[in-house]
């Protein structure tokens, strides 16, 4: 008996645990919409943030608990948005595609450096000492953080530079996230002109540091019709509000600092394959 009774308190103990669980599982049950896991599943799983949301899993969440827009996924586009739309029940348009763009042009060939970096090969890295070894210190560093996250295969190091190609580009926006210059940018996928540029030095110093810099000369603006393009803090940018794709900004630059894309984003997958 001295035996018996301790495993039939314990066995009591554990039954009458197992019952309050039971009970407590039912009381506190809370119903799952299926549509979350549905939409999860649509959804790219790539987390990369382009949403606004910290991933995949929180913007589902917040669609199905808050009514977001259910075409904010980037990556995903048109037919994320289709199976999301699928879902629940309502027609779902994809927003215009967008791609990455490197502002800056000044490679090997036409930036100057005032040291040679021999330490860890990282942008990141890099840009903490003396703010990288380039003149122009908005310049990309081109050890290839950006090439790292790239899960596509998009971004190459082309004579020094970071290139994108936009036939592959996604739009996550990984690479402009742990770009330490914060020169890479996203952009609609449509617009064809772009100034290859971040300095925002006066004209006289960008030309002494990188012969392919805008010095803000405004021949651009002036030429724009429309507005599309404005010269602030000595550096060209482009309202990709506005830009019709005219290219008059591309005639007008003297310095060939506002280029075609479509030009560049050839010539650019040609190098990086050669």
């Amino acid at each position: 008996m001295e035996y018996l009774l301790p495993i039939i308190l314990f066995a009591s103990l554990g039954l009458a645990a197992g019952i309050l669980l039971t009970v407590a599982a039912k009381v506190f049950y809370v119903k799952t919409d299926e549509r979350l896991e549905k939409i999860e599943n649509a959804l790219p799983q790539i987390n990369c943030g382009a949403c606004g949301f910290t991933g995949c899993n929180a913007y589902a969440e917040a669609i199905v608990k808050n009514g977001e827009e259910p075409n904010l996924c980037r990556p995903g586009g048109e037919n994320a948005a289709r199976a999301i739309g699928e879902i629940l029940g309502i027609e779902v348009t994809a927003k215009s595609r967008h791609v990455a763009f490197v502002k800056c042009s000044g490679g090997r060939d036409s930036a100057k450096r005032r040291f040679e970096y021999d330490g860890m090969q990282s942008c990141l890295a890099a840009s903490q000492f003396y703010q990288g070894s380039k003149m122009c210190t908005n310049g990309c560093l081109g050890y290839g953080d950006c090439v790292d996250v790239c899960d596509n295969h998009a971004v190459s190091i082309v004579n020094g530079v970071s290139v994108i190609n936009k036939s592959l580009c996604i739009g996550c926006g990984k690479c402009a996230n742990v770009c330490p210059k914060n020169i890479i940018e996203i952009r609609p996928a449509e617009l064809r002109y772009e100034v290859k540029c971040s300095s925002t030095d006066i004209g006289k110093i960008t030309r002494s540091v990188c012969k392919n810099g805008c010095i803000g000369c405004k021949m651009c603006e002036k030429a724009c019709e429309i507005g599309a393009i404005k010269v602030e803090n000595n550096f060209a940018r482009i309202d990709y509000s506005k830009c019709i794709n005219c290219g008059k900004c591309k005639d007008a630059c003297k310095m060939g600092v506002i280029r075609d894309l479509c030009h560049e984003m050839g010539a650019a997958k040609d190098l990086a394959q050669a």
